[in-house]
């Protein structure tokens, strides 16, 4: 049964305004259908209501404008529908496009800071191991629980102000120790060392390990040498798409895992799934609903948003050649930033990059409507959640396969060692 404090009840009856208040009453009512004892304090927030939707989602963030809340911790916001540092352009009837921009002005009112990136822990945002913290956003979410260590559950969309508004979240569920124990054991081990050390792999397994954990955690053994930061991002982000995944853990990695056992909590797993290439290959297959096709209208990359060091790939990769096909690149200002430097984001721009900032292809109209279009990219969750959002059937592929498509506008595959 939930205990709300003196102070949290004065909260609640709108003693520091009637913003503050009712986001108080909106966590205390998901705490006590959580059945969650208590609310705890938490060190910040990440918001992911910002997107507009609708024209509800902007009325309860005036709402709360009006009320006069504001931000009681850090909070960064979750890319945006339209794209206030500059892309291309997005395709939004007048009202859409104005109800967008008042949705996202008033969470900058209410003291957000307008980051506007799914990809926050690249861009600063670090919450401290063992701290609690709010955030919204699943890439994130796993991310902050599996890479940083700290302790969030999965906030939608207006908890997650609310819990920063009021500086609370209930106690339940991943800011629990207990929760944070892995149940299934999945083994790499197997595979070859080159597919672990591949960048490509990590997507593909997000993929497996999300159908099989569902919202269980999980321990990855046999990776350790073979990850990236960027690579446990697109691990995550692809996990958290295919399943309900909101923590995992890779023994000798990640800060919880120091090993298998240790993750285990030292009690042998209720599952263990040993990986094998047929397994793989299954699950590579399933991220493709192209078909045989060598057509591809678009590459998009950077879902979750592309961190400085993988634009360097793309422009490594590229070395100086002109692209056939539209190349997205989706970003965030804390990346635009230091690329405009030096003259480097004009000069990919001449290639044909296109730079998508503050937001990203799958969450706003911004590729063009194309009967049968297909789609090359690199995410796991792209390939997830582009051919119902975009309309655009997917191929998916390596980072190297989607450049080298985009020079020849058509699809160009590398040798692999999926063994």
């Amino acid at each position: 049964m939930l205990t709300l404090s003196a102070e949290e009840r004065e909260i609640a009856s709108g003693a520091r305004g009637e913003g503050t208040g009712m986001a108080l009453r909106i966590v205390a009512e998901t705490a006590r259908l959580m059945g969650a004892p208590r609310l705890i304090p938490v060190a910040s927030a990440h918001i992911d209501g910002a997107l507009y939707h609708g024209d509800s989602g902007t009325l309860f963030a005036e709402k709360l404008v009006e009320g006069g809340a504001r931000v009681a911790v850090r909070a960064t916001l979750n890319v945006g529908t339209l794209t206030p540092a500059g892309c291309a352009k997005i395709r939004l009837p007048a009202h859409e496009r104005d109800m967008a921009g008042r949705m996202m002005r008033a969470y900058e009112a209410m003291g957000c800071e307008p980051t506007w990136t799914c990809a926050p822990y690249q861009a600063g945002h670090r919450p401290a191991p063992g701290s609690d913290v709010a955030w919204g956003e699943s890439n994130a979410v796993v991310f902050c629980n599996s890479v940083l260590g700290a302790r969030t559950n999965r906030y939608g969309d207006f908890l997650d102000i609310a819990c920063a508004i009021i500086g609370r979240a209930p106690d339940y569920g991943l800011h629990r120790s207990e929760n944070r124990v892995a149940t299934l054991l999945i083994d790499a081990g197997g595979l070859s060392p080159a597919l672990r050390a591949s960048d490509v792999f990590y997507p593909v397994l997000g993929a497996i390990l999300g159908r099989a954990a569902g919202n269980a955690v999980a321990v990855i053994d046999g990776l350790r040498g073979c990850t990236s930061e960027d690579r446990l991002k697109a691990l995550g982000a692809s996990a958290a798409s295919a399943g309900g995944v909101g923590l995992f853990h890779v023994a000798g990695v990640t800060p919880e895992a120091p090993d298998a056992a240790t993750a285990l909590g030292h009690v042998a797993p209720r599952e263990t799934l040993v990986l094998t290439p047929d397994m793989v290959q299954d699950a590579l297959a399933r991220l493709s609903t192209a078909g045989p096709t060598e057509r591809i209208d678009a590459v998009a990359i950077g879902s979750p948003h592309l961190s400085l060091a993988e634009i360097d790939e793309v422009e490594r990769r590229l070395d100086g050649r002109r692209l056939s096909a539209p190349l997205y690149a989706n970003t965030g200002r804390h990346v635009a930033g230091p690329l405009a430097q030096g003259g480097r984001r004009a000069a990919l721009e001449a290639q044909g990059v296109i730079f998508v900032i503050d937001t990203c292809v799958v969450v706003g109209p911004i590729m063009p409507e194309i009967e049968g279009a297909v789609l090359m990219t690199n995410s796991g969750k792209f390939a997830h959640y582009a051919p119902g959002n975009t309309g655009y059937a997917v191929t998916y592929g390596s980072l190297a396969e989607c450049v080298e498509s985009a020079v020849a506008g058509r699809l160009v595959r590398e040798p692999r060692a999926w063994s």
